[in-house]
Formats: structure tokens, C-alpha cells, sequence
């Protein structure tokens, strides 16, 4: 049975938690730091003890964040307006013996611009077991991490491809003027409707799978968080699984998307690959590219098989030591070995369609830490991709560069006879994603020049002098290193 989160109840719902203080900042400012940190790493009590005495706010919190069974007429008073035994047929709450439980995750989330409530499944920790096969996930670390690298320049048309909870869709709101969102699953599409009734967002909703309820529609910008587990063709978890084997959904994705943008539109999900013996991560991705299409791979992580089975079967619910846990484990971990698989890679996608007849394809590890979020930086990358593409080397030559605040000249030295010999200069990106680049002497004392005062031409001209160097060898030297650095925003034109 399906949850019926009318208009009405979501109506009810809202004035129930605006009335109560139930947001992001009221659920923070009520825990404090510890505890809401506490909370985060899935201990409980700290939270507990200080919503005690806290009032419908306190309720609320215990009730959809923490999983407890409360006194129906505390739960009758948190959501003032909204009739207990309405909320009961509809599955927001369930009876626990003589007290009400959460049936539904309803839990504030927000950004630096507000906050929203996302309506999800109980996760295998509040129902005390495994997941079903329709699970509908709430906000998690990959929703999360696709919102940070998703690009927030406003545009007319979006497609949220897989809605889910309807998390990225919600970020959505903040600058596309209309929304598409699909999803296979009856039941996430439900959850999701209820979402965007709860926080007053329209909505176009379309079920069915990948792409087929969208046949000849295009839109400006295109956001995927696809079930990308890799593994045997199987669905255990709509959530997670496609029914297609290894990595044959995020490669649907990749060659199918970017026929549904707008010439210039732009895609950008989340995706895994597989590593296998003997062949290179970015040979297979860039391998699943339609022609026409601007593509930037970054990869964030390579799991180890073992370590990648053990993860997913644990955020099922399922227990790796249980018979059931160690009989999917086999036959995952079978199908890894028969297919040669030694790692398994992680990370985002981002797409332009363009008319060029030689479009520009990257496939970069950025496996490092770095705090900035991606978004910004995959919309800029996007546009040095284009100026680099529109500057020939002879405008190249002509142009007057800078290097940003941002970014710093490392050098480390090792002790030789004769004092202390520079072995590594580095230069550094400190914002964005952190970007770094080793230089050799000639490389570091060119850029030191770049203040937009010359163009690149005249600097190469008095470097080759001052070190007695063919000027044309030392151009041909630059400008493939100028273009890499440009392209990573380590320098920019003045």
C-alpha cells in the first residue's frame, strides 16, 4: 500500500512544523553541537536528553529523527491541525502498542538559502532490519555530494533523472525555472510528490525507466543520481540496483543523456566504472561517449571488491556474517573475479552538448580531500574549456595572463653538498578542488612574469634571451602547459 500524502495532509503537515520550529536551524540550534554531532554518528541519547523538555519541537525531533515511540497526545499537540488517525491512513505515523512511531522519514534539510523537509523510507537502523526491495532512500551521502557538484547557473528547463526523495530537485528550485523529475518506482515517486507538496515546489513527475518518459523532450540541464552499484544483473534494491551488470548503467546514462540536452545544455550525475585487469579507467569511460559531447570524468574514489561488497550489503541492513549476508557476498564477489575486476571506481560526470567537431574529453582523479563544493567549478571549467577552444595558439601567444591569489608556488628542497637543491616545485590551487601541478625551473620563472602586463609572446621572448634559449622551442614548450593550467584555473587571462 502506498502512502497518500494528499495536498492537505502536506498542507497540515507544513503548519505543524513551521508552528513547531521543525527546520534545519531549529533542529540545530535546540540539539547544540554535541549532541547534534552525536546524533550524526547514529548515537541517539545525547539527542534524547536534551529534547526532553523541549515541547512540540522536542516531540518532533524524537519522533522523525530519532525513531522513538511517543504519547499519542504529545504527537496529537507537536502536529496541531493534523488529525492523528488521518496521518495513520496515510503512513506518516504507525501504532507501537499504546504509543505512535514515525511510519515515514520526514526530517529537515537545507543549504546555505533555506530550509525544506524530505520525506523518505525508515532506513535499516529505525526499522531495526533490513530494507524492502522498494525502498526509497532519503537524503544521503551520494545525494549530497551530487548536490555539491552540481552547477546552480540559472536555466528554463531541468530534468531530475531518478528522482528518488526528490533531493536534487529540491536544490533544483533554486534556479531552474521548470522542473521534469522521473523515477521508476511508483513508490519513490509517491514519497517524492509529497516532498515537493510539503515544501510548496512544482513539479512535473513522469514514471517509467531511464529515458523512455521523455521521448523528444531536451532541457537545459540534466541531474542523475542512477542506482550505479556494480555487480551481478540483479535488482535487490530499486534504490540502488538497475537489473544491468557491472557498469552498464552508468554507462546508459553517459551515452544516452546527452541526446535529451539543449545544444549548449549540460548534464551532470554521479557514476562508477569498473577497474580491470589490463585496461585503463579512462579508456572505458571516454569509451561510452556519443560524438558532440564536452565530457569531464573525475574520479573520487577506487574501492577495493572486497571492501565495496561488505559496504552496500551494511547499508542494506544486511549483516555480512548472516547466511543471507555471506551467500550475496559469494555471488558478488564470484562475479568480480570472473570479470577481472580489481577496483571499483567512483565519481562525477559532466556533459555539454556541442555542435564542435572536436569537443574536449577529461578523465581526471581527484582523489585527494578538498572542502569547496565541485558545482562551481565544474560550470567554470566549462567555460575555459570554451575559451581555450575559441584562443588558437597564435591568440594564445597574444594574450596577457595572471596567476589568482589563490594560487601558491611550493617548493621542497633536499640538502646536497653544496647547500639546499630544489627537488620539486609545485604550483597549487588552494581553492576549488586543489588542483596541483609539478613545474621545472623554466616553467616556474615564466610565470612568474604573469601579472597582465605582457602578453605570453613578449615574456617567452625575454626568458629565452635571459637563459640563451631558442624563443620557438620554448613557445612550443609553453603553450601545452599554459592550456593545462588555464583549463584548471591556475592562471587567467588579464
Amino acid at each position: 500500500m502506498l502512502p497518500d500524502l494528499s495536498t492537505e495532509l502536506t498542507a497540515r503537515l507544513r503548519g505543524a512544523f513551521l508552528n513547531a520550529g521543525y527546520d534545519a536551524d531549529g533542529v540545530v540550534d535546540l540539539l547544540g553541537p554535541q549532541a547534534h554531532a552525536a546524533l550524526g554518528r547514529g548515537e541517539p541519547q545525547a539527542a534524547r536528553r536534551v529534547t526532553r523538555d523541549a515541547g512540540e519541537l522536542g516531540t518532533l525531533i524524537r519522533l522523525f529523527l530519532l525513531g522513538d515511540a511517543e504519547d499519542p497526545a504529545d504527537v496529537t499537540k507537536a502536529l496541531a491541525g493534523l488529525d492523528v488517525e488521518q496521518a495513520l491512513g496515510a503512513q506518516v505515523l504507525v501504532r507501537s502498542g499504546d504509543r505512535l512511531r514515525a511510519g515515514l522519514d520526514i526530517r529537515p534539510y537545507g543549504d546555505d538559502d533555506g530550509s525544506w523537509w524530505v520525506i523518505a523510507d525508515l532506513d535499516s537502523d529505525q526499522r531495526g532490519g533490513p530494507v524492502p526491495a522498494d525502498h526509497v532512500l532519503g537524503v544521503g551521502h551520494a545525494s549530497i555530494s551530487l548536490a555539491r557538484a552540481t552547477s546552480r547557473r540559472p536555466v528554463d528547463t531541468l530534468l531530475d533523472l531518478g528522482t528518488g526523495c526528490g533531493v536534487q530537485a529540491l536544490h533544483a528550485s533554486r534556479h531552474a525555472r521548470r522542473i521534469t523529475a522521473t523515477d521508476l518506482s511508483e513508490r519513490a515517486l509517491r514519497l517524492a510528490q509529497g516532498t515537493f507538496r510539503l515544501n510548496e515546489i512544482d513539479v512535473e513527475l513522469r514514471q517509467g525507466e531511464w529515458f523512455a518518459p521523455l521521448r523528444n523532450r531536451k532541457f537545459d540541464q540534466v541531474v542523475c543520481n542512477p542506482p550505479f552499484v556494480v555487480g551481478p544483473p540483479r535488482v535487490d534494491y530499486v534504490y540502488r540496483d538497475s537489473g544491468l551488470g557491472g557498469d552498464d548503467a552508468s554507462a546508459l546514462v553517459v551515452r544516452q543523456l546527452p541526446a535529451f540536452l539543449n545544444e549548449g545544455g549540460v548534464g551532470q550525475l554521479l557514476a562508477s566504472w569498473l577497474h580491470r585487469k589490463g585496461e585503463d579507467w579512462a579508456d572505458r569511460v571516454s569509451g561510452w561517449l556519443p560524438k558532440h559531447v564536452d565530457a569531464w570524468f573525475v574520479q573520487r574514489d577506487v574501492a577495493d571488491p572486497t571492501l565495496y561488497v561488505g559496504t552496500w550489503l551494511r547499508d542494506a541492513g544486511v549483516d555480512p556474517r548472516s547466511d543471507e549476508g555471506r551467500a550475496k557476498a559469494d555471488a558478488w564477489l564470484d562475479w568480480f573475479a570472473e570479470n577481472d575486476v580489481e577496483g571499483i571506481g567512483f565519481g562525477f560526470v559532466t556533459l555539454r552538448r556541442t555542435d564542435v567537431a572536436h569537443p574536449e574529453v577529461v578523465c581526471e582523479d581527484l582523489r585527494h580531500a578538498y572542502d569547496d563544493p565541485l558545482g562551481p567549478e565544474s560550470a567554470a571549467w566549462l567555460d575555459r574549456v570554451t575559451w581555450l577552444r575559441e584562443h588558437d595558439d597564435d591568440q594564445l601567444l597574444r594574450t596577457r595572463f595572471t596567476v589568482p591569489e589563490t594560487v601558491v608556488l611550493e617548493e621542497v628542497s633536499a640538502p646536497t653538498e653544496e647547500g639546499w637543491e630544489s627537488v620539486v616545485r609545485r604550483l597549487h590551487r588552494t581553492d576549488g578542488p586543489g588542483w596541483q601541478h609539478e613545474l621545472d625551473e623554466t616553467a616556474a620563472r615564466l610565470l612568474a612574469g604573469f601579472r597582465g602586463a605582457l602578453p605570453l609572446e613578449d615574456l617567452v621572448t625575454l626568458l629565452a634571451y635571459a637563459q640563451d634559449l631558442d624563443a620557438d622551442d620554448l613557445a612550443d614548450a609553453a603553450l601545452p602547459v599554459v592550456r593545462e593550467l588555464v583549463r584548471h584555473g591556475m592562471v587567467t587571462p588579464a
